[in-house]
């Protein structure tokens, strides 16, 4: 059996013109329902270029725009770095032999794992402020980083751990034969080559931490998203605001992919990396 047809059997030919003959449909209604969606908000005049016109002005970016930016990178960047330490540190303990350790991991793992993010940020804002924790300022940046680092932590904590396991059983054997202790083998020989073999994935959650960046209006954050909505308010011009913080955003997100990529295609290149591990589901409980 080809890898082409694992899932499902290999079209024939009536199936192939058939596929084709739907997808062009499928097409044609799209294009007609954007058409129809365009002409409706130019009638409403939502793309007229005087709504455009205010992006065109120093005052607005440096009054929403940039204030949008700088508040999400700097919440991405503060949790990305937390919830990659927390998630080593955790997933290491959940491949502890200590049985203590490993347990109390877990339970941390998957109580995190389960948590809604808007809840630990919330959480973790009223808390900082009933214990007067930061400057007023901070709090809600205290709060958006509190939540992300706790879930994606959680999160990556798994993925590392399923990369691990993912490994052949000759590289514990081989660490074991040398006389290597347990830490060792998993500072300079198991961890190096998991998080290698599973960089796509830490990746795509690395993304996510960044998209999720903008829950954080619930609690007053000022991020790009809320700043997109705060310009629609003021300019009434909600649609063009939202396809500018939208490129802003996928921008962003493109760039941290392409680093990433080219991270992972230089670690490749150098030999010191094994090939990339098969994509596993991370359950809860695994």
């Amino acid at each position: 059996m080809t890898s082409a047809s694992v899932l499902f059997d290999a079209p024939g030919p009536r199936a192939r013109v058939r596929n084709a003959v739907l997808s062009v449909f499928a097409l044609g209604v799209a294009l007609v329902a954007a058409a129809l969606v365009i002409d409706r908000l130019i009638d409403r005049g939502q793309l007229a270029a005087v709504k455009w016109k205010p992006f065109l002005t120093a005052d607005l970016w440096r009054t929403y725009v940039l204030p949008g930016i700088t508040g999400t990178l700097t919440a991405a960047a503060l949790s990305i770095v937390l919830a990659l330490i927390l998630g080593l540190l955790l997933s290491v303990g959940r491949l502890s032999p200590i049985g203590a350790i490993r347990g109390t991991c877990a339970v941390f793992v998957e109580f995190f794992r389960a948590v809604p993010v808007l809840i630990m940020m919330i959480f973790a804002y009223f808390l900082f402020a009933f214990y007067d924790t930061f400057p007023s300022k901070y709090l809600a940046l205290a709060g958006v980083v509190t939540g992300l680092t706790l879930y994606n932590g959680a999160v990556i904590a798994e993925v590392i751990r399923a990369g691990v396991n993912a490994l052949p059983r000759g590289q514990t054997e081989a660490a074991d034969s040398l006389g290597l202790k347990w830490t060792q083998t998993m500072r300079t020989v198991l961890l190096p080559q998991a998080i290698t073999s599973m960089l796509p994935v830490l990746v795509s959650q690395l993304v996510v931490v960044l998209k999720d960046t903008a829950i954080g209006y619930q609690i007053t954050f000022v991020e790009m998203v809320r700043q997109g909505t705060v310009i629609g308010s003021t300019y009434s011009n909600y649609l063009p605001a939202l396809i500018v913080i939208a490129t802003l955003m996928i921008s962003v997100n493109f760039a941290l992919s392409a680093v990433a990529t080219r991270l992972e295609r230089r670690l490749r290149s150098s030999g010191r990396a094994p090939k990339p591990l098969a994509a596993t589901a991370l359950e809860p409980g695994d």
